[in-house]
């Protein structure tokens, strides 16, 4: 994936014009554990900046999905249904969440770039 912004939350989106992919930043993969079950909301939900998106549960814990930006959910990655690992072994490649048509573009602005969320984790 390229174009890469980052929520301070830990997801990651990819967006190209008014559609993004939304998934987890290999920080939190590794922070999680290995994810065993993902709960996925449906297609046509709206989701909003800042407000759980979905839960992963991994073997250490529970956790939600922080939306990295608000839109209208178009495509779910349903192979996690079977295969939520791939959010462990390619969490920027098969391991997407979510596909979204963005709602406000201009929320992209607000998220951090590669290089300043490798800082902010450097800084936990």
């Amino acid at each position: 994936m390229k174009n890469l912004k980052f929520h301070p939350e830990h997801a990651w989106i990819s967006a190209n014009g008014h559609h993004g992919t939304i998934g987890i930043s290999d920080y939190a993969q590794q922070q999680l554990g290995e994810v065993i079950y993902v709960d996925l909301p449906d297609i046509d939900s709206e989701i909003k900046s800042g407000e759980p998106l979905c839960a992963l549960e991994s073997s250490k814990v529970a956790t939600d999905v922080i939306a990295p930006v608000s839109g209208k959910i178009i495509e779910i990655n349903e192979s996690l249904d079977e295969a939520p690992q791939k959010i462990n072994s390619s969490p920027y490649e098969e391991g997407w969440l979510i596909k979204v048509l963005l709602k406000k573009p201009g929320e992209l602005d607000d998220l951090m770039d590669k290089a300043a969320y490798e800082e902010y984790i450097g800084s936990m």
